[in-house]
């Protein structure tokens, strides 16, 4: 078996949809493994997800609900807000330690499989405040899962931008303008948050490219 195969952190958003065409396109076989947080697009995500993945890894896809963590939440990430009479900004979308969740739950359950990879497709994102979401977090959580475990981050996107992503996605041919990755609606992307301004401005961009 490669030594890199292992598991991917898919959501069904540009990002994670990209790498699964990266990895096949690096012979690396993969699990799609979707966590469930309790983030109101959790229906929604993992649905696109079924779509936009390739055919062949539709039915190899692994599921784990945690939905009940952050039961307690105040972040519109979790409770969505009426955008009709809401007025949402990147702090209400917060959710502590989400990043250190998806990965260690990632990492443990690679280890289980007995596969030695974990693929997280975070990037270099200019919207991402949030301290675990910067390269320097990356770095200290993938050295120490290193040495306390058997299972190695693999973050091959993580000083790219949405754009280059993108471009790799198309070039791939990856379905990235299915894919979904909005923060504040739980079914129709709101083209406002975070998430929809970074996946947005990339397609524009790439559509400047083709005209």
């Amino acid at each position: 078996m490669n030594k890199k195969n292992g598991v991917l952190l898919a959501s069904g958003g540009l990002d994670s949809t990209t790498m699964a065409f990266w990895l096949i396109n690096q012979d690396i076989e993969f699990v799609p493994l979707f966590i469930n947080y309790g983030q109101h697009c959790a229906e929604t995500e993992y649905e696109t997800l079924r779509k936009v993945l390739p055919s062949s890894y539709v039915d190899k896809i692994e599921v784990i609900d945690i939905s009940s963590i952050y039961k307690h939440s105040k972040s519109k990430f979790i409770s969505p807000a009426n955008l009709w009479e809401e007025e949402i900004v990147a702090d209400d979308l917060y959710i502590p330690y989400r990043n250190v969740l998806l990965l260690t739950i990632g990492a443990t359950f690679a280890q289980t499989l007995g596969l030695s990879n974990l693929y997280s497709a975070f990037i270099n994102s200019n919207h991402a405040k949030e301290i675990d979401c910067s390269n320097e977090f990356f770095e200290k959580m993938e050295g120490m899962l290193s040495d306390y475990g058997s299972v190695k981050i693999n973050m091959p996107f993580r000083y790219y931008s949405k754009y280059e992503v993108a471009k790799i996605g198309i070039e791939l041919g990856a379905s990235i303008g299915n894919t979904f990755s909005c923060q504040a609606s739980p079914i129709v992307p709101c083209g406002a948050c975070p998430n929809c301004v970074d996946r947005l401005e990339a397609l524009r961009r790439i559509e400047q490219d083709f005209n």
